[in-house]
């Protein structure tokens, strides 16, 4: 059964610039596929600064409805990532400047009306389909879910620059151009992410230190009993 999101080859294939002049002429086809090639990147954007992943997704909705109305405006004069960026992190600071959750500390620009499509563009992303113990999976899970909570707690400025230069790999040179921002500052947050980042997962660490091999308890309790047992089988010690 033919899935209900494939594409024509023309357009799932189709590069940035002919997304673009397709869709601002209506095309829905190549806006969904557009919308596919950029959607983890930008929510994790709008994750970074919102801390939400229900306001992340609405603020995601609300920015590719704008691109869309802005899509024959359109020049190339940046690449479309950069464009869609901007625009996701202008609809995102507005919903968090609406809901007062947090002082904004870095003067995002709102998002121009130019932007580039690319060369050739990255395939949406697939997922892992390496077979894994469950063990294994709740393992990696717990530790994900540890990571976001500390990532979570770093100041927006620097939250958005590590998702931005370490979750999705953007270049200095685009992260700058995403946040106006100069390439030293980008490197500056950088390295502050990763140093805050680092101290709170060692206090997570040494936290949890005391607990490795948890031996106390049921273990303890179980090991006393089976020996005890095979004790009492035995022979009384020799004199």
């Amino acid at each position: 059964m033919t899935s209900q999101h494939a594409r024509p080859d023309a357009v799932a294939k189709a590069d940035d610039a002919e997304l673009v002049a397709r869709t601002a002429r209506g095309d829905h086809d190549a806006f969904e596929v557009m919308m596919r090639r950029y959607n983890a990147r930008l929510f994790r954007v709008a994750r970074a600064i919102l801390k939400d992943d229900a306001e992340a997704e609405e603020a995601l909705q609300d920015a590719y409805l704008t691109a869309y109305r802005r899509m024959s405006d359109f020049r190339g004069e940046a690449r479309l990532s950069t464009w869609l960026t901007r625009i996701v992190i202008n609809q995102s600071l507005m919903r968090l400047r609406r809901q007062k959750r947090d002082r904004v500390v870095v003067p995002f620009p709102r998002p121009r009306e130019s932007a580039t499509p690319g060369d050739t563009q990255e395939i949406e992303a697939v997922p892992d389909k390496r077979t894994e113990s469950p063990s294994n999976a709740t393992l990696r899970g717990e530790v994900r879910r540890i990571l976001e909570r500390r990532i979570d707690e770093l100041p927006v400025a620097f939250r958005t620059v590590f998702v931005m230069r370490e979750v999705e790999d953007m270049t200095v040179e685009e992260t700058s151009a995403c946040l106006g921002i100069p390439e030293t500052t980008v490197r500056t947050r950088l390295f502050r992410a990763r140093a805050l980042l680092r101290q709170s997962l060692e206090r997570e660490l040494d936290a949890a230190t005391a607990d490795i091999f948890g031996f106390a308890g049921e273990r303890c309790d179980r090991i006393v009993a089976v020996v005890l047992a095979r004790a009492q089988a035995e022979p009384p010690p020799a004199a």
